[in-house]
């Protein structure tokens, strides 16, 4: 016999798999497999959905200051714990915590005073009577005569004006995050923010609450001296109370190197007058008020008006 019969009477064994599988083990490695088809595109999907979150509406306005929460619980125990010890026994971490429950998940350009109001009981303060000042167009110089008598009070003296001061914020409706990409802008976008609404709800407390003589500081060298518009005249001057503050001082301040557009003789400082006289509050004023002059001094003391500063 030829080999070439002798293989055809012989065939070569036809091949086996390697692994000879039950056909419950066969299910269950297709069960498997379906289980990692799932998680594959729930994963997928997930992170589709995640990116689509973190997508923020885009505003015209600055973002969140970087590392906000950072800083709010940071100048929270600064303040409570250095500056104004009295108040030691504040909660920062539920400050901060709430502070950012008034406006994440919600729409920058829907907020409200009610947003704020738990965030305002947990830092409520109360100011010395005779110790407020305000201020409308003069915020440095207001603050470095706060900064030497601190005993007074402007609100960025208080523990919710100083957690908050220079700070921007905002979320969205669609997302828990920070949107640290843009907030809206008061002008070009909406009036009802979470910024504008935050510093009109703090601005009101602070002059309801004020009690005494109370003073603000104004720029006689801006044209608009006494604004009908700004925070402090359209908030502060109408909630202040006839009952507790008897009497409002104006300090009109002139820059050294700037124009003496109004004085307390102007109609601009005359419209103020009026309108505390109609909510029964007096009015006295003082051009150059000399303790802040000083201040001024301080920093150009060869400057000719300096010099008649006794």
């Amino acid at each position: 016999m030829d080999p070439m019969s002798e293989h055809r009477l012989n065939p070569v064994p036809e091949e086996k798999p390697c692994c000879n599988l039950s056909k419950n083990a066969k299910n269950c490695v297709g069960i498997l497999c379906v289980v990692v088809v799932v998680t594959i595109v729930a994963v997928v999907v997930g992170v589709l959905k995640w990116g689509q979150a973190r997508k923020h509406k885009e505003w015209n306005g600055k973002g969140t200051t970087p590392h906000f929460p950072e800083i709010v619980l940071g100048r929270c125990y600064t303040y409570t714990q250095v500056k104004r010890p009295e108040l030691s026994n504040k909660d920062c971490q539920e400050i901060a915590k709430v502070f950012q429950k008034a406006f994440l998940s919600k729409d920058p350009c829907l907020s409200v005073e009610q947003d704020y109001q738990p965030l305002m009981e947990l830092t409520r303060q109360a100011i010395p009577c005779s110790k407020s000042l305000f201020w409308s167009k003069s915020n440095e110089l207001a603050h470095q005569y706060t900064r030497i008598q601190q005993e007074m009070f402007t609100l960025e003296d208080s523990l919710l004006g100083y957690i908050a001061d220079g700070l921007t914020w905002c979320g969205d409706a669609g997302s828990s995050e920070m949107n640290y990409q843009s907030c809206p802008h008061w002008r070009k976008d909406c009036l009802n923010n979470t910024v504008s609404v935050f510093w009109d709800t703090v601005s009101r407390q602070f002059a309801e609450n004020a009690c005494g003589v109370v003073q603000v500081v104004l720029n006689g060298s801006h044209s608009n001296t006494f604004d009908k518009n700004s925070t402090f005249g359209r908030v502060e001057v109408h909630n202040l109370q006839a009952e507790k503050v008897p009497t409002l001082q104006a300090w009109v301040m002139h820059d050294l190197e700037g124009a003496h557009r109004h004085t307390c003789s102007s109609s601009l400082i005359n419209d103020l007058k009026v309108i505390l006289s109609t909510r029964n509050i007096s009015f006295t004023c003082e051009d150059n008020y000399r303790p802040i002059r000083l201040l001024q001094c301080v920093k150009n003391p060869e400057h000719s008006f300096c010099s008649s500063v006794k």
